[in-house]
């Protein structure tokens, strides 16, 4: 029988293969977060960014060498991680 994936994963891998251009914004408060602009592909199962929209789009503090953990700017929702030098590109941060 073939395994299922939870279903609070299924959100996080329709926008993984998401190909539209657009905006990625917090899934609490609406605020734009991410240009699919700065989207790229990446072997994690989440979406990867190498930056934020907007210069206050995100909040974060360092939670270990080379790891931010990284939040909405206005709501403070969890995002997940900033991991730098992991980009598409050499100097360049994973979000």
């Amino acid at each position: 029988m073939p395994s299922r994936k939870p279903a609070d994963h299924l959100p996080v891998c329709m926008y993984v293969y998401f190909g539209s251009q657009g905006i990625y914004t917090c899934s609490k408060c609406s605020y734009e977060l991410f240009s699919s602009k700065s989207k790229f592909s990446h072997s994690t199962p989440w979406p990867a960014f190498t930056e934020p929209i907007h210069e206050d789009s995100i909040s974060k503090y360092l939670e270990r060498s080379g790891a931010f953990k990284v939040s909405c700017g206005r709501c403070g929702n969890s995002l997940g991680h900033e991991f730098i030098n992991d980009g598409p590109k050499k100097g360049q941060s994973r979000f």
